[in-house]
């Protein structure tokens, strides 16, 4: 009888660990979903408000909800000695200004002249970006499948931001918004590189505070101009509803959610996002803004998830 318990009772537990691998593989899917929603979000605000809230007061007023909301983690952390700032304000002040400034208000003036696909599918580059930057500075080594990766998604940017007539890039006939949001790509790509460098011993959130702040202050001229020149755009209900989304949504619950998930599933499971984006961008654009994808960013799009997907492989 003891032996039969023991027996049906270790069954139980074997039959137990494929429903626990099920329900993460189903929290796993669920938070990529919601996290990618979430960060894409940012590109629909862009275009969907295009132009009509000052684009760095946007930024300052985001990046300030940002800084403030994760405060607590970054000043417990400072307190308990893990974010030296003597060593570490540069490289914070450095990953600020590439990652919040040059990804925040100028992705908004983007928005006026380019699609929320676009902006997406760009800023998908980045990968790629990092990769070429590691492997010139002697940080990579970069295979074959890396090159060929690279390839592909250099030929599908081209591809999307030539609208398929490769003599606009000669011309240099290209909407202005995404000359920006490349700008603002390689922008993210030197923060990448450097934002886990910045205060390393720190958790990504408060890492996030503090950069955050940085974003608003660099943000902050700009943002003052603009409530001089036009006050009634920067202080309307519109606005305060722009900031409030701006900094919750793309803001907190996306740097939390991917904060969470990279905890729970690991940095390269979590980089899954990376793919989800763009897809989730043509979604929301198509279902608020009215915009649908076009067999170009069809085509580019592919090219540029498979060679970010090559990027990665070792």
């Amino acid at each position: 009888m003891g032996k039969g318990t023991t027996e049906g009772g270790d069954g139980a537990a074997v039959g137990a660990a494929p429903s626990t691998d099920a329900w993460l593989g189903a929290i796993a899917l669920i938070g990529f979903i919601l996290v990618a929603t979430a960060q894409a979000s940012n590109q629909i605000l862009a275009r969907g408000l295009a132009g009509s809230v000052p684009p760095f007061a946007l930024a300052f007023f985001r990046w300030s909800i940002v800084a403030i909301g994760l405060a607590p983690i970054a000043l417990a952390e400072i307190r308990a000695g893990r974010v030296p700032l003597g060593r570490n304000i540069w490289p914070i002040l450095a990953a600020g200004f590439m990652g919040m400034f040059l990804c925040g208000g100028p992705v908004y003036i983007a928005g006026v002249s380019t699609t929320a696909i676009h902006i997406a599918l760009i800023m998908a580059l980045s990968p790629i970006t990092v990769l070429l930057i590691s492997a010139a500075l002697g940080m990579e080594h970069v295979g074959p499948l890396q090159w060929l990766g690279t390839a592909l998604a250099l030929a599908g940017a081209l591809l999307i931001i030539s609208g398929g007539h490769p003599e606009t890039l000669i011309q240099l006939e290209t909407a202005a918004g995404d000359g920006l949001v490349v700008i603002a790509m390689l922008g993210w790509s030197g923060y990448t590189l450097l934002q886990s460098r910045a205060a390393p011993r720190a958790s990504l959130l408060a890492r996030m505070s503090l950069f955050a702040g940085a974003g608003a202050v660099f943000s902050l001229p700009q943002a003052l101009l603009e409530m001089w020149t036009m006050p009634a755009q920067v202080f309307s209900t519109k606005a305060l509803a722009a900031y409030l989304f701006a900094g919750i949504v793309p803001g907190l619950l996306a740097y939390a959610g991917f904060a969470w998930l990279g905890g729970k599933f690991g940095s390269v499971r979590t980089s899954l996002v990376l793919y989800i984006g763009p897809v989730a961008s043509a979604l929301l654009s198509f279902a608020i803004l009215g915009e649908p994808p076009k067999l170009i960013h069809f085509f580019g799009g592919l090219l540029i998830l498979g060679g970010v997907w090559a990027s990665l492989r070792k």
